[in-house]
Parts: structure tokens; C-alpha cells; sequence
């Protein structure tokens, strides 16, 4: 090999050493698979001519009636079942399952469009209806029947569904330690046909029962006026990702190239690698929030790096098997922008290291998110009182 080709090779290899050993060794999941097909994780839909793929998700949160309200009016969510499951006693009855004696609790199963609602956003609308701290039922309900559980149909739910619940924990919403169960989903029985849909068929006596359960009291002090953001966000309309055109006449070279193209920028010659001052991290692309600099640290990679997304609705995980090794990438859900790697080694609260590209990110300073659009972030940088 000729002197200038050796030289060549060899800085190639120092660049793939570099990203290797930088951006970690952090695993993706492998995708499971349900065994019992009516409860299978990814379904076809029969009415759709390109045979698209929908998914499923089981969430448990006491009363369904109240739970299936919540997800029937969002986009991307084609139907929502009451149903049981958990439990050892086949195609059991409502009467048996609110005795106690079935193990099974009450629950719902969601059939919904990945590529209009993410998983990432369902957990974040199922966490605003429920009390995750309560270890003895939900609200006027008691009894294991309805206790909170997520039921995950892959390796992939299993990793948000934890992730997920870790970030709200560390938030510091909660006095007590959240009890919400997560458990590899099983058979799922539908209930009884007069369950479905509840809150439509019997109105009256469902609103009774709600208003008297202490359900609505409950997220309305935790939650206030952000109960029902995570149901509005992802549709809102506000963040969109433009033509392709459009994104290459507003991104630099580097920055088409790390979020269309999936590529890595250099470490610690990066624009935000560094960055100490308050604000907030948006795609390049769709402008949709996605990380604050109160979660940042300086991981020693050279990247930005993040413990936890500042919306976890808005960033949906991947396995990535390049470079001869099993990573989770991060996207953005509106931009689909690659952002970069998940990786779980890093420091407290979540144990989970958000390893970004600078050139997918656009940084806001605290003193700006007012007049940018963004001034209902402005309460997280407000001194806490003592």
C-alpha cells in the first residue's frame, strides 16, 4: 500500500474508533413478539389498500370506563377495548374479575397508527389519568383489580415504558415512589359488550360516577393545566416537518446530513457540546421541544448530552444495528429528525445517557422562550421557593 492510501485508511479508522469508543455501547432492544394473535403487538388493517401496520398497547388504571375515554378522540388511536387481563382465569366475567379472585384487573387494550401517534405519547396521556403512586386500587376503587400496570408487548415498550416512568419519578410531581407495574402483556379478554364505550352509552351515569370517584380532583392538583397536553401536542398542528426542499434550503450541509441522512457530527467540535446557559433544545427541523439544559451534563464524549427528553412524547426510539453494533437511536416524532443515541450509562436520576447531535438541535435561551412560542417552559428555570 502506497504511503498517501496507508495515511488515508488510517484516519478512517481513527474517525470509526473515535465514534465507537465517544458515543458509548449502549444496546437496542430486540422487537418481541406476542404470542397470542389477539393480543399481537403489530397488526394488519384490513381496510387499509397499503396494509398498514398498527400496533397495540394495554394499560391498566383502574376503572376502564374512564381510561377508554381518554384515548378514543386521538388522532393515530383506530379503537380502544375494556377489557381484563393479568390475571390466571380464562374469559372471565366482570363479576369474577371485580371480586378479586381472578388476579386479573381491569384494563385497556389500544390499537393505534405508530407513524401518527407514538407509544412514547399514549404513556404520557395514560400517566395524566391515573394516581401512579397508589398501591391499593384508584381512587373510590379498591382492590388489586384495579390497580395501575402497563402490559408491554415488546422488548421496545418494555425500555420506553421504563424510561418513561423513571423521568416522571425524578420529576418531582410525586411525594411518594410510583407503584405502576410494568409486566409482559398476556392473554387480553374483552369485557362485557356493555362496557364498551361507557362513557357514550350510559353518559349520565358515567359522568355521576366520575365526578363522585375523586379521579377528576386528583389530576386536576397534580396536573393543572397540563392534563391535557400530552392528548393535544402530538396533533396540534404547531410543529410539522417540511418538504424535502425546504429542509435542505434551510439546513446546512451538516445539518441535512445528520438529521435526513442519519449522520454524526465531530466531537467536541460541535456547536452545543459545551453550552452552560439556560434554555431549551428544539429540533432543527420542526422546531418541536426536546430537551432542557437542566437535564444536561457534560458526559466527557464531546456530544450534548441529556438524562432524560424535556417532552418524552416527542422523541421515539429505534434499534440501530450499524457499525457492527446494537444501538437505540432517538428520532424526533413531528421532524423525524435523527437526533442521536440512547445509551444506559448515565448518571442519576434515570441512569440514561441522551448522547445528540448539535446539528439537529437549535438551542433557546431561557430570555427568549416568551417571544419564540415557548414561554410555558419559562417555569422550569423560576427559582424554587423554599
Amino acid at each position: 500500500m502506497k504511503g498517501g492510501s496507508w495515511v488515508k485508511a488510517h484516519r478512517i479508522l481513527i474517525t470509526l474508533f473515535t465514534i465507537l469508543v465517544c458515543c458509548g455501547h449502549g444496546f437496542a432492544s430486540e422487537q418481541g413478539q406476542a404470542k397470542a394473535v389477539s393480543n399481537d403487538s403489530a397488526v394488519k388493517s384490513p381496510d387499509s389498500p397499503k396494509q398498514e401496520r398498527l400496533e397495540k398497547a394495554v394499560f391498566a388504571g383502574g376503572c376502564f370506563w374512564c381510561v377508554e375515554s381518554a384515548f378514543e378522540e386521538i388522532p393515530g388511536v383506530r379503537e380502544v377495548v375494556s377489557g381484563y387481563t393479568g390475571g390466571f382465569k380464562e374469559n372471565p366475567t366482570y363479576d369474577e374479575v371485580s371480586s378479586g379472585t381472578t388476579g386479573h384487573r381491569e384494563a385497556i387494550q389500544i390499537t393505534f397508527d405508530p407513524d401518527t401517534v407514538s407509544y412514547s405519547e399514549l404513556l404520557d396521556v395514560f400517566w395524566r389519568e391515573i394516581d401512579p403512586t397508589d398501591p391499593g386500587g384508584q381512587f373510590v376503587d379498591r382492590g388489586q383489580q384495579y390497580t395501575t400496570a402497563i402490559f408491554y408487548h415488546s422488548d421496545e415498550q418494555k425500555t420506553l415504558a421504563e424510561q418513561s416512568k423513571a423521568a416522571l419519578g425524578a420529576s418531582g410531581r410525586y411525594d411518594k415512589s410510583l407503584v405502576t407495574d410494568i409486566i409482559k402483556a398476556g392473554a387480553f379478554y374483552r369485557a362485557e359488550e356493555y362496557h364498551q364505550d361507557y362513557h357514550e352509552k350510559s353518559s349520565q351515569h358515567y359522568k355521576q360516577y366520575r365526578s363522585n370517584s375523586g379521579r377528576d380532583d386528583y389530576l386536576t392538583k397534580t396536573w393543572g393545566e397540563e392534563m391535557k397536553k400530552a392528548s393535544t401536542s402530538a396533533t396540534s398542528g404547531t410543529y410539522q416537518k417540511p418538504g424535502d426542499a425546504a429542509i435542505k434550503e434551510k439546513l446546512t450541509p451538516l445539518q441535512y446530513q445528520v438529521t435526513q441522512q442519519s449522520g454524526t457530527e465531530p466531537a467536541f467540535d460541535n456547536e452545543y457540546w459545551d453550552n452552560k446557559k439556560e434554555g431549551i433544545y428544539v429540533d432543527i427541523v420542526s422546531g418541536e421541544p426536546l430537551f432542557s439544559s437542566r437535564d444536561k451534563f457534560d458526559s466527557g464524549t464531546g456530544w450534548p448530552s441529556f438524562t432524560r427528553p424535556l417532552e418524552p412524547g416527542n422523541v421515539t426510539e429505534h434499534e440501530d444495528s450499524s457499525l457492527f453494533m446494537k444501538r437505540t437511536e432517538v428520532r424526533s416524532v413531528r421532524g423525524d429528525s435523527h437526533l442521536g443515541h440512547v445509551f444506559p450509562d448515565g448518571p442519576a436520576p434515570t441512569g440514561l445517557r441522551y448522547c445528540m447531535n448539535s446539528a439537529a438541535l437549535r438551542f433557546i435561551p431561557k430570555e427568549n422562550l416568551e417571544k419564540e412560542g415557548y414561554g410555558e417552559y419559562l417555569k422550569l428555570f423560576e427559582p424554587k421557593s423554599q
